[in-house]
């Protein structure tokens, strides 16, 4: 489904074609698959990627698109890895006493977000920091959720338009009606549909798709 798609289908649905509505439906496009990614936790929107930490410095930044984090691995130099703890900030400083102290550095154990930030051309995004200091430079993996473009951006079609068509169709008439100021029970009946859609959604990302049948049975609703 493309954007021009799915504004039409909204505009059916809701029965208005008002020009300030018009103006406003990439808005609310964007207010739709937000709502969807808050709500369902998919695997396809997961990232593992690999960098380096220097020597001495004891931050890390994150990708430009990084929202939160599954893991982080220190990589030493027999390749092993060393999966970090996340902890709060407060932790970090109190254990990087000094961390100019370089007979306090070591093998990186622990990491906190630091600051999260969207990247753009004046920053780079979020920063993790890590203790101990590292006392030397070390290769990274960092398993992450990212945030997906937008079908706003990706005008052509995106994964939510083309495998959570019904979902994304439903809270975009949400938020569209919702705009509209239009009859509770309406409304209340497209909030139905929507969430019957993320129950069918979040069965496929959080139940199926986290266990294979080698050694789970096939899912069955139980008989009523």
């Amino acid at each position: 489904m493309t954007l021009t798609e799915l504004k039409t289908l909204i505009q059916n649905y809701v029965e208005s074609s008002e020009t300030t509505f018009v103006s406003t439906l990439d808005d609310v496009v964007k207010n739709a698959e937000e709502r969807i990614f808050e709500e369902v936790q998919f695997d396809f929107f997961r990232k593992n990627v690999s960098g380096s930490m220097t020597s001495g410095s004891r931050f890390l930044t994150c990708p430009s698109d990084y929202v939160l984090s599954f893991s982080l691995a220190v990589i030493d130099g027999n390749s092993d890895y060393h999966f970090l703890d996340l902890k709060h900030p407060s932790f970090m400083q109190e254990f990087n006493e000094d961390p100019a102290d370089s007979s306090l550095q070591g093998l990186p154990r622990f990491y906190a977000q630091y600051d999260k930030e969207l990247s753009s051309g004046s920053n780079n995004g979020s920063t993790f920091i890590i203790a101990p200091v590292p006392d030397q430079s070390y290769n990274v993996e960092l398993h992450y959720l990212y945030k997906p473009t937008s079908l706003v951006t990706n005008t052509t079609g995106t994964w939510l338009s083309k495998n959570a068509r019904n979902a994304l169709l439903y809270a975009s008439i949400v938020e569209a009606y919702i705009f509209l100021k239009g009859e509770p029970d309406l409304l209340q009946t497209y909030e139905l549909r929507y969430n019957q859609e993320i129950e069918r959604l979040k069965n496929r990302a959080e139940a199926r798709g986290r266990q294979d049948e080698y050694r789970y049975d096939a899912l069955r609703k139980p008989v009523t």
